[in-house]
């Protein structure tokens, strides 16, 4: 399954498609993956670094896990005015639903000035979840 999710902060757009991963999810374990590929668009007039990330990813029963570190994928990279960076990476869930939302902690190059970015928030849905209406 397929979505894509757009978020704008500042100049910089934030694009995430998520890929329910269902050859590597074993839902008869509680066992669901996602893949997640994010594309970070630098629409303004200044060099940016992406220093660190934060993300809150819930689970279909509520349980909230934070997650901080350094850049992403082991980068920090920095985004030139008119470019965009893009990667790839992953998160396991117990239930076949959830979402994330996040930000990135930035900087400007030139002015060493600190910012944060949106990373919208964004579902994690697999074909086992109960669509059902109570």
């Amino acid at each position: 399954m397929r979505q894509g999710f757009e978020a704008t902060t500042e100049d910089i757009t934030v694009q995430v498609q998520v890929f329910y991963l269902a050859d590597q999810s074993k839902p008869d374990s509680g066992q669901f993956i996602w893949a997640y590929h994010v594309t970070i668009i630098n629409r303004g007039r200044f060099a940016v670094q992406l220093l660190r990330r934060s993300w809150c990813i819930t689970d279909a029963h509520g349980r909230v896990q934070t997650v901080h570190g350094e850049g992403v994928v082991g980068e920090q990279p920095v985004i030139e005015p008119g470019a965009q960076y893009e990667y790839t990476s992953g998160t396991p869930l117990s239930t076949p639903s959830g979402f994330m939302t996040g930000q990135y902690h930035m900087q400007v190059v030139a002015s060493g000035a600190p910012f944060d970015i949106a990373i919208p928030t964004f579902s994690l849905d697999s074909p086992h979840q109960n669509t059902r209406l109570h």
